[in-house]
């Protein structure tokens, strides 16, 4: 039969602490499962390690965050202004910028903090 058809089994044991350092070194890899990452190894294939960069992780997540504060006021915002569209007296129009007061300040308090963000990690990547 031809070799080709038929795959064979490799099987060894391994200890406990040597076992942590391969299953570590495959956490860091592309590869899903180990046995791949285990073949790539053992025939001196190239293997792809994942390399996180904490600063640029610690900035998408707040990122994300501001994302969601900023999305959600923005549709407070425009909920309000079309109540503002069918208000007909002044009065009316007076009282409606008084209660969205409150919207209008967190509204550039939340801006004001995306652009300090933006220039911490724009300070802290310009320096590496």
């Amino acid at each position: 039969m031809s070799e080709h058809k038929i795959p064979s089994w490799i099987s060894f044991r391994v200890r406990p602490a040597e076992y942590q350092k391969i299953h570590g070194l495959f956490s860091k890899s592309t590869h899903r499962k180990l046995s791949e990452y285990a073949r790539n190894v053992l025939l001196q294939k190239p293997v792809t390690i994942k390399v996180r960069n904490e600063s640029a992780d610690q900035f998408l997540h707040e990122m994300i965050g501001l994302k969601k504060e900023l999305n959600a006021i923005g549709n407070n915002y425009n909920q309000a202004v079309k109540k503002l569209h069918t208000l007909n007296q002044f009065s009316e129009v007076k009282c409606w910028l008084n209660s969205h007061e409150p919207t209008h300040q967190n509204f550039q308090q939340l801006t004001e903090k995306i652009f300090q963000k933006l220039n911490e990690i724009h300070r802290q990547w310009s320096s590496e």
